[in-house]
């Protein structure tokens, strides 16, 4: 009786350390298994932030009138964005109603709420950068000075820019290189960037706007390459555009901003029934950005008419999403 009763025991014990071990060896392999899994969504994380433009509402501001800008913040936070970029002129009759100062305030407080990182402002409407004429190029410096001291408010890093004048493009691009300059050193002592987008003119030429930016040569001016506007000879570039008869590349143009670029702006059309852009290939497009190293936020920019502009802004989003994911395989 001695001896079977040792025999159970033993074979007791030896059952217990082997269930013990096999438990022991099934965590091991399930924390392997879920270490994977986690590098592997590590793995596939786009490389970039994604923020609003609000020019992708402009309708629903504008013609609408669905959407009050004041409430950007708000509308960006339930689409699922991280970053906000501002348009100047959206906010032209607010501005007009209540005061620079107040209508910042509101936006401050609203972005603060909602938890949006405020990203830039696209300044339009306030002259000619690059006009070859010292007066109006001095005017249309200070007419941005505002402009500074709001991104500033705001927590921006920068203010987009249009670099346009008249003239032959030797002059433009030295009325250009004065006048973001100018504009520069006052926005350096407030930390706030300068950046020029390809929006029509000689800006929709890479080549000449990169060499813009290696003679101005400083670390607070550079680029917003915007994915669409790359039209030479149509009002703000737009390649959609019918009458655009001399597109530039692209591809090239964006090869060619990226070494200077602060922003970047994916603009996006009409949408095919696969949820791609005929016009734009981002996986290419966003290809160059990453090779260029840019890490920052990419601003969702909708300017299609086949979509209403809430679908529009999702699908381009999701396009973003699914590109930046294959690129980080």
């Amino acid at each position: 009786m001695k001896i079977n009763t040792f025999s159970a025991l033993t074979i007791l014990m030896i059952l217990l350390i082997t269930s013990i071990t096999f438990i022991s060896c099934k965590k091991n392999e399930k924390k392997e298994n879920e270490s994977i899994v986690s590098d592997n969504v590590e793995e596939k994380t786009p490389f970039f932030k994604l923020s609003l433009a609000q020019w992708s509402l402009h309708r629903a501001i504008r013609d609408n009138k669905t959407h009050d800008p004041l409430d950007f913040a708000e509308k960006a936070n339930e689409l699922g964005f991280q970053g906000i970029e501002y348009v100047s002129q959206l906010y032209n009759n607010h501005i007009e109603a209540m005061g620079i100062d107040s209508v910042l305030a509101i936006l401050k407080t609203n972005s603060e709420k909602h938890g949006m990182k405020n990203v830039l402002i696209m300044v339009d409407g306030e002259g000619s950068l690059a006009s070859t004429d010292d007066k109006e190029r001095k005017k249309t410096v200070e007419n941005h000075f505002k402009w500074v001291d709001a991104a500033k408010y705001l927590g921006c890093h920068s203010i987009r820019v249009n670099a346009h004048g008249e003239g032959t493009p030797e002059e433009v691009a030295v009325a250009a290189v004065d006048g973001l300059n100018q504009l520069s050193t006052y926005a350096e002592k407030q930390g706030i960037n300068i950046l020029v987008e390809n929006h029509g003119g000689y800006t929709s030429n890479g080549q000449w706007l990169a060499d813009v930016m290696k003679k101005v040569g400083k670390s607070n001016v550079g680029t917003l390459p915007d994915f669409g506007n790359f039209c030479q000879t149509i009002g703000y570039g737009s390649i959609n555009d019918v009458n655009c008869k001399d597109p530039y590349d692209i591809y090239k143009g964006l090869t060619e901003l990226m070494p200077y670029a602060k922003a970047v702006s994916a603009k996006s059309y009409d949408f095919d029934e696969g949820g791609s852009q005929p016009k734009i290939d981002y996986l290419k497009m966003m290809e160059i950005v990453k090779n260029a190293g840019y890490t920052g936020f990419v601003g969702v920019e909708y300017e299609g008419s086949n979509v209403s502009e809430l679908k529009g802004i999702e699908l381009t989003k999701e396009l973003l999403l699914k590109v930046g994911k294959e690129l980080a395989q």
